[in-house]
């Protein structure tokens, strides 16, 4: 099993937070991990829905394997559940890259990661971007 959720929601202890942001929040607990090879590149802040899209899942899914990312996570875990973190919230007009690994898990290896007390993952995931939306 494995999770998304924001640097902000209040997780259970069963779980390991990897930040696959490109920063993390300042005055963030120790404990979290990161996975820096998950993090947007440069152009996260100007580009638009439609080049971040193209961009995410070229430059940064593309030239990974996903069993070898998959693998990564779970050794960072620990033995906890694996849970991906960036800072958008759910529940408002945000989108982010974390909805796009689940989805990218999902195709690739079949791997169902909801976001944390949401149902959904993949195509369903409360962070897909409206563009990816079925």
């Amino acid at each position: 099993m494995m999770l998304t959720a924001s640097w902000y929601t209040k997780l259970p202890d069963t779980c390991q937070v990897i930040g696959i942001s490109r920063g993390t929040p300042r005055g963030m607990a120790k404990g979290y991990r990161q996975y820096k090879a998950l993090a947007p590149g440069p152009w996260f802040r100007t580009a638009n829905e439609e080049e971040y899209i193209e961009r995410y899942f070229g430059e940064i899914l593309g030239r990974l394997d996903p069993v070898q990312v998959v693998a990564d996570l779970m050794s960072m875990a620990g033995g906890k559940t694996p849970t991906l973190v960036c800072y958008e919230r759910p529940g408002g007009a945000d989108w982010c890259h974390r909805a796009m690994v689940s989805l990218w898990l999902q195709q690739h290896l079949g791997i169902e990661v909801p976001e944390y007390g949401h149902d959904g993952f993949g195509l369903g995931h409360v962070m897909l971007p409206p563009l990816l939306r079925g």
